[in-house]
């Protein structure tokens, strides 16, 4: 059977999208990003602290990451609590080992029921982003607006008081969104949201409360893809960051600065057989000179003024 012609009819078709979000553009061909002191990559060390309730609904979809067993599947509950426990402290040793700068994605339920967790992130100074409400609240196309907004109030209302920060960064529980996720965000006052992974830097992006910019955090770096999804060695995972971090490093002498995204998970990397491996990508990339580590909120912040 033919197609419809209505399959053909696009509510904005124009060269190169189909919607009016943000504007299509070949990363080679923009204008050039100057980070702080010259540098030619910026890097990223996003760290997802979650928490997965034990009684998961999965409702539309089970959380990545979340319970896979029947009830009570205490064997992955208790490994996530592990790394909020145990392999969270292995992870902050080496970032301050080698200097490195993280910031830390927060659900707000776990903040609550962590709170030695915030205080030591409030002690160090780091930058706190909110991660949603916990893993099993999603949010997802067809979700009422009026539910969505109520969850995304309540997850950044309750993390600006428990962080005492303003909190102006987002990742959805599984960098899941509806259609009206963006214009929400940026109507309660988040700055970037870092749940679209179509580009390797920053991009502003339009919305009917304003513009936000979108910061994507890779998933093809990030720990559990490699080493979970991809079932790749420990091994593997370290030579798959130290070859981006050198093609990123060299592209940046032709096109100006770049980012280095890193999305780590302490029940996954803070695990005592892989804390090295971590250590040896960490050692590689501050081996380099013109290497800059900052925030997600510095970034974000560096890449609008060079836009200026």
């Amino acid at each position: 059977m033919p197609l419809d012609p209505s399959y053909f009819e696009y509510p904005h078709r124009s060269y190169g999208m189909d919607h009016d979000q943000y504007d299509w553009s070949m990363l080679a061909n923009r204008k050039p990003v100057e980070w702080p002191n010259k540098a030619r990559v910026a890097v990223w060390v996003n760290v997802g602290l979650q928490y997965f309730p034990l009684n998961q609904e999965g409702k539309p979809f089970n959380p990545v990451g979340g319970m896979t067993t029947s009830y009570p599947d205490l064997r992955h509950y208790t490994l996530r609590e592990y790394g909020n426990r145990v392999g969270i402290y292995r992870l902050l040793k080496a970032f301050d080992k080698y200097k490195v700068k993280p910031t830390f994605a927060v659900n707000t339920r776990l903040a609550e029921r962590y709170p030695y967790l915030i205080n030591r992130i409030k002690e160090r100074g780091d930058e706190i982003i909110c991660h949603g409400w916990h893993m099993d609240a999603p949010h997802y196309g067809g979700q009422d607006i009026a539910e969505e907004e109520t969850l995304i109030t309540k997850s950044l209302d309750g993390l600006r008081k428990l962080s005492g920060q303003p909190v102006v960064g987002w990742i959805s529980p599984s960098k899941s969104q509806s259609a009206n996720t963006p214009a929400l965000l940026a109507k309660h006052g988040v700055k970037y949201m870092c749940d679209w992974i179509n580009d390797d830097m920053p991009y502003p992006f339009r919305t009917a409360s304003g513009e936000i910019t979108a910061m994507p955090l890779s998933t093809e770096l990030e720990d559990r893809f490699i080493m979970q999804a991809n079932l790749h060695s420990e091994a593997e995972y370290a030579d798959q960051i130290i070859d981006a971090f050198d093609y990123l490093y060299k592209e940046a002498d032709e096109q100006g600065g770049r980012m280095l995204a890193l999305s780590v998970h302490p029940w996954v990397l803070g695990q005592p057989h892989r804390i090295g491996k971590l250590e040896e990508v960490l050692a590689h990339i501050t081996g380099h000179a013109d290497v800059w580590s900052a925030s997600a909120g510095e970034i974000h912040s560096a890449w609008k003024k060079s836009q200026c």
